[in-house]
């Protein structure tokens, strides 16, 4: 996992493959919770927020180059 500082310094493309790759480890912490293997149920909140973190960080990335678009 990391902070806001490392994952802001990755470009968009490397962001949306990191929240992907989140979302399959998100996939099967949620079949071990099913299944009552899953040691830490805090472990799914977290990767939800890292996903989240991504998708947003990505997502910020992309606004300014459209507002810069939407003005000319």
């Amino acid at each position: 996992m990391g902070t806001v500082k490392e994952l802001d310094s990755l470009s968009k493309q490397e962001l949306v493959a990191r929240a992907a790759e989140l979302k399959k480890n998100l996939f099967e912490l949620k079949n071990k919770a099913s299944t009552g293997v899953l040691d830490s149920t805090a472990e799914l909140l977290k990767t939800r927020r890292e996903v989240a973190r991504c998708l947003t960080l990505a997502r910020a990335k992309d606004l300014p180059a459209k507002a810069g678009k939407a003005k000319e």
